[in-house]
């Protein structure tokens, strides 16, 4: 009867693994290192949405049109580390952004979508900006872990607990990837900006986000890991949308 108790356990571990925490709450480690809870799991107390977003089973769900939902409680800090799970649909684009301008975590299913053909726009990716290292998605339907940390000059993305971008954009060896990020909108002095999350037309659902400011004296050293490199045929889309810009931006106005 022991055996049989220990082989039903044993399937049961392999079934349901264990994800060393539970969903929309704080261990008493991530408390003591200054972790905040942005979403209780149950209702959008300190959100902002049009109606388009809502709870579902334990998670921030877009349900139908009508814009971003933002976090308004209190911005996000100047340096910072953000952890969130995400779920996307068939085909589907989200994103996450938290910095002012066009700093955003990309949400992608990368094997359906046209931006997953781009690694520099694929999922993790700081988006049109650097790629990431590898595509570490789990598949469609599935949840995955997503994290964000940022220093100074130094941004970190991770997903499914791999480091897929670390780079410090005041690396002169950045430049090409910071003009990028410029030239869509991203002001690299600028900060405090309220946590967004992008409503793109698709469904979407997030959950377990966790904030906290890292302290001055918490050092963030840049691997400046090498990003996956972006076929031909994308860098020079990139190529075009960049003149096209530059060619707006040079028209006079009307």
């Amino acid at each position: 009867m022991k055996l049989y108790v220990l082989s039903c356990l044993a399937s049961c571990v392999a079934l349901f693994p264990f994800s060393g925490f539970a969903q929309n709450s704080l261990s008493e480690m991530e408390k003591a290192k200054g972790f905040e809870l942005l979403f209780n799991g149950s209702d959008l107390t300190g959100w902002e949405s049009k109606g388009n977003w809502a709870p579902d089973d334990g998670a921030l769900f877009r349900k139908d049109k009508g814009g971003s939902l933002v976090y308004k409680a209190k911005p996000i800090p100047d340096d910072f580390e953000l952890q969130f799970e995400w779920k996307i649909s068939e085909k589907g684009n989200s994103g996450v952004y938290y910095r002012p301008g066009q700093y955003e975590y990309q949400v992608l299913h990368n094997q359906m979508h046209g931006d997953g053909k781009n690694p520099r726009t694929s999922a993790a990716s700081l988006y049109f900006c650097m790629p990431p290292a590898k595509d570490a998605t789990r598949p469609q339907g599935e949840w995955n872990e997503g994290r964000i940390v940022c220093k100074g000059s130094v941004i970190q993305h991770w997903l499914n607990g791999e480091k897929v971008v670390d780079f410090d954009y005041g690396d002169s060896k950045w430049a090409t990837e910071v003009e990028l990020l410029r030239i869509r909108g991203g002001d690299l002095n600028a900060r405090g900006a309220f946590l967004s999350l992008q409503d793109h037309g698709d469904l979407v659902w997030y959950r377990s986000f966790k904030l906290r400011s890292i302290p001055a004296a918490e050092a963030l050293v840049s691997e400046n890991i090498t990003p996956a490199p972006v076929p031909e045929a994308m860098l020079e889309k990139e190529r075009n949308f960049v003149e096209g810009k530059k060619k707006a931006a040079a028209a006079p106005s009307k």
